[in-house]
């Protein structure tokens, strides 16, 4: 990714912050998923929450089967703008919602039983079918991050075998889906399939399709593709190769894809050089402070590692609002450019315009042309309107 982008003149770029998703990183990405796809027959869809920017979804589309909403909007985004299969699961849907998704959603996954029942009737009177499934908790998961973590003690993601009472609570579903991982690679899946066979195998034979979520890190350079086509090979055959398997990645389409621009609004000095920026971690790159990580930035490295080492920060009121302690070969000035490293996924989809800070614009590069497009640019209407 950094020789994507090592070549880039910044500073000719017409506005800042600024996203910009180099579009041949990210079809080699859906490349990638397309040909575990044809290698086992699953469908990958894309998870919006993750990712969203709609005007790459006719590039998307040539390559995943369709999209997966956490809501209502996202699924109405995916089905005006993506097209394919559109799939949606919430922890609970209100009657407006289920109104709405009935004319929108092909698969709807519930969170307990009890929402399946309460809206069964209508479901399946409904001039347009969906297939219905639920979301089970497999009571197993590798996540160390507590925030991240589906499988938490006492989440209220998915249900735990207990909450099922017996087989007839799952009449009329045609689908079980868990999701268990954030940012892992294949045997996290191979070790988390047996747990979910054990608490759930009773009723995998009347279903039709299963779904094992997200957080696999497909597109990863040190990903185990073979051991992942292995498994769902494996647990396609010893059910009898009847289910239909989906994936629902969101990080892995957009994975070291796309650089967040800043500009250095200027610098000052309290104890240390301090480089104040035109972007936010809390507003623009909220996963550095949740997570937390910290972002790597082109041509920069750690404190000391070259000569100038400078905190960086935002404009922002907050005081933690902190990208970190970074060096640099020259000493930052006002007006340089400081490119944060793989700022597609869990970015745009997360930012807001806390403190009136101004909203990233977001661009897309077509390297067959050499052409940087500016999609979108944002200003105060997009702040006042959130408001009232």
């Amino acid at each position: 990714m950094r020789d994507a982008f090592s070549q880039f003149d910044f500073s000719q770029l017409p506005s800042s912050p600024c996203h910009i998703v180099h579009r041949g990183l990210l079809e080699r990405n859906c490349r990638k998923l397309r040909s575990v796809m044809e290698r086992t027959g699953c469908k990958i869809l894309l998870a919006l929450k993750g990712y969203a920017q709609f005007s790459e979804f006719p590039l998307i589309s040539r390559y995943l089967s369709g999209t997966t909403a956490s809501g209502l909007h996202e699924a109405r985004l995916g089905r005006e703008y993506f097209g394919g299969e559109v799939h949606a699961y919430s922890p609970a849907f209100s009657q407006e919602e289920i109104d709405a998704l009935a004319h929108i959603a092909d698969h709807l996954s519930f969170n307990h039983p009890g929402q399946w029942q309460r809206h069964r009737a209508q479901l399946e009177a409904a001039p347009r079918k969906l297939s219905c499934g639920l979301r089970v908790n497999p009571e197993y998961a590798e996540v160390a991050v507590p925030l991240y973590n589906p499988c938490a003690p006492f989440s209220r993601l998915g249900t735990p075998r207990a909450a099922i009472g017996s087989a007839s609570d799952l009449d009329g579903l045609q689908g079980l889906h868990f999701h268990t991982m954030c940012e892992q690679n294949s045997d996290t899946l191979a070790r988390t399939i047996p747990h979910f066979e054990d608490k759930f195998g009773e009723f995998i034979p009347r279903m039709s399709w299963i779904n094992f979520g997200g957080g696999h890190h497909i597109t990863r350079a040190d990903y185990d593709l073979d051991l992942l086509c292995e498994t769902l090979l494996r647990f396609r055959e010893y059910w009898g190769g009847r289910h239909m398997l989906y994936l629902e990645p969101g990080e892995a389409i957009a994975l070291g894809t796309g650089v967040l621009v800043s500009t250095v609004l200027d610098v000052i000095h309290n104890g240390m050089p301090i480089a104040i920026l035109d972007t936010s971690a809390s507003a623009h790159m909220p996963d550095t402070l949740e997570m937390p990580y910290r972002a790597e930035i082109l041509g920069a490295g750690q404190p000391g590692e070259f000569a100038h080492t400078f905190r960086l920060g935002s404009a922002t009121c907050l005081a933690g609002d902190v990208m970190g302690d970074y060096s640099f070969p020259k000493p930052l000035k006002r007006g340089d450019k400081v490119v944060f490293l793989d700022m597609s996924h869990y970015t745009m989809v997360k930012n807001t315009t806390f403190n009136g800070i101004k909203l990233p614009a977001i661009a897309s590069y077509f390297p067959e042309g050499n052409e940087l497009r500016v999609i979108r640019e944002f200003g105060y209407e997009d702040y006042r309107r959130r408001l009232s």
